[in-house]
Parts: structure tokens; C-alpha cells; sequence
């Protein structure tokens, strides 16, 4: 089962309603709109993303590589980029395991 946005921000609402919290969906989504930027920054400064009971956000440095073009077969230069890595939290592994 995947999630979509809006489904996530109705869970979220829900079980934060069960609790005692009262939160809106437009807050709820307000939220997840502004991490993604925060982690955006975070990251592109050097820093790590904390995402409590999941695991963490680091930027990862890939190397310049060659590689195949599936098409035909030729080789092609891949150039080097940073991207966003999850290192998963223990409490994420193990609830998966």
C-alpha cells in the first residue's frame, strides 16, 4: 500500500486527533510542505535532517562515472552530483524486521 500526500496528511490529522491534539489538515500540510524546504537548505549547507523514528537525511557526494546508454549500448559520462541519502534509524529497521 502506497500513500499519497493527501492520504498522509489525513492520517496524520486522524491519529493526532485520537491523541488529544487538535490540528488542522491545512497545518498538517503546511508542515510537510516546509520540511522538504528546511531540509532542502539544511542539507545543501552541510548539515543533517533529523526525522525522529525514521532515521536521518545526509548529502551524499557521487563520483563522476561512466556509464552504458541502455539504447545503444554506448558509453556516456555521468557527471558527479550531490543527492539526499535516508540512513534509516534502528527504531525503522527494527519495526520492519
Amino acid at each position: 500500500m502506497s500513500l499519497t500526500k493527501q492520504a498522509l496528511i489525513d492520517t496524520i490529522t486522524q491519529e493526532l486527533g485520537v491523541s488529544g491534539t487538535v490540528i488542522s489538515k491545512t497545518q498538517v500540510d503546511a508542515v510537510l510542505s516546509r520540511l522538504s524546504t528546511v531540509a532542502a537548505r539544511t542539507l545543501r549547507d552541510g548539515g543533517e535532517v533529523p526525522l525522529p523514528g525514521l532515521g536521518k537525511l545526509k548529502a551524499s557526494h557521487r563520483a563522476a562515472r561512466t556509464g552504458r546508454n541502455p539504447a545503444n549500448g554506448q558509453p556516456i559520462q555521468i557527471p558527479a552530483k550531490t543527492t539526499a541519502k535516508l540512513v534509516v534509524g534502528k527504531a525503522l529497521e527494527d519495526a520492519l524486521n
